[in-house]
């Protein structure tokens, strides 16, 4: 069950709490849209000082990202591939963390609010799926620990997840 007071800001706590609770809202459940949507709204509720959670998904015939589900103020609709820190992590296929978006080359700027940024591909099998997208109002708010969370995260919704 969800209960986002049990979250205290410490990512050591958290992360274990909102990885559990994932696996348990999304355990049976096939449909990828489904537990995208899930995923967003916990990590949203989930993870202190942050202002938009989703993803974006990778639409193959145009050749670039497409809005996901997400939560937070509307946002960007499509994204090629290279371009701002989402596009560079789905052509990089690598997950990036901005410490300052104002000093990342081709920052795409959704939210004026946004000022840290950690993006994490989603990959199955070699192939890009699309990318999970986490932004801060805070500079330098993402580390290696939120990096290492997040990618356990998206493997657990992938392999989940019917595609």
């Amino acid at each position: 069950m969800f209960t986002p007071t049990l979250y205290t800001g410490d990512r050591a706590k958290d992360y274990p709490i909102i990885n559990g609770q994932l696996a348990a809202l999304i355990a049976g459940e096939p449909n990828f849209i489904a537990n995208m949507s899930n995923a967003a709204a916990l990590l949203w509720h989930g993870l202190k000082d942050i202002n938009w959670a989703g993803f974006y998904l990778m639409d193959e015939e145009k050749g670039e990202l497409v809005l996901g589900p997400f939560q937070g103020l509307p946002a960007c609709v499509r994204i090629p591939l290279g371009r701002g820190v989402c596009g560079t992590a789905a052509k990089e296929q690598r997950t990036v963390i901005v410490p300052d978006v104002h000093a990342f080359p081709g920052h795409i700027a959704c939210d004026a609010a946004s000022r840290s940024e950690i993006v994490v591909p989603l990959m199955k099998e070699g192939k890009l799926i699309g990318v999970l997208d986490i932004d801060s109002p805070i500079t330098d708010r993402f580390n290696e620990q939120d990096q290492e969370a997040l990618e356990k995260l998206v493997n657990s919704l992938l392999a989940e997840s019917q595609l």
